[in-house]
């Protein structure tokens, strides 16, 4: 009683072509793929366009030895190269 029968679900397409029509249906359908085109498209725009930005960075960007440390993680590690390795017993 809780689920619907195939006959149930001809008779509700019935209706719904009888309302619509099969033209407008249709249109609707062919609307619907031109939408999913245009989107998987402008989806495959914006990937080609971050690889190309991602590429154009890298070339801007200076080589780094591949050893060296940037930003704050730099002023740490110099500090703690700068500081004696006991701090409790002077340098000789």
């Amino acid at each position: 009683m809780g689920s619907f029968s195939i006959w149930h679900w001809l008779v509700v397409l019935l209706v719904i072509l009888l309302l619509f029509g099969s033209g407008k249906i249709s249109g609707l359908m062919g609307d619907l793929a031109k939408g999913i085109k245009s989107f998987k498209q402008n989806m495959k725009e914006d990937e080609v366009k971050d690889a190309s930005m991602a590429a154009d960075a890298a070339a801007q960007t200076p080589a780094q030895p591949a050893g060296s440390i940037q930003g704050p993680q730099a002023q740490a590690a110099q500090a703690a190269q700068a500081q004696p390795a006991n701090p409790t017993r002077p340098a000789a």
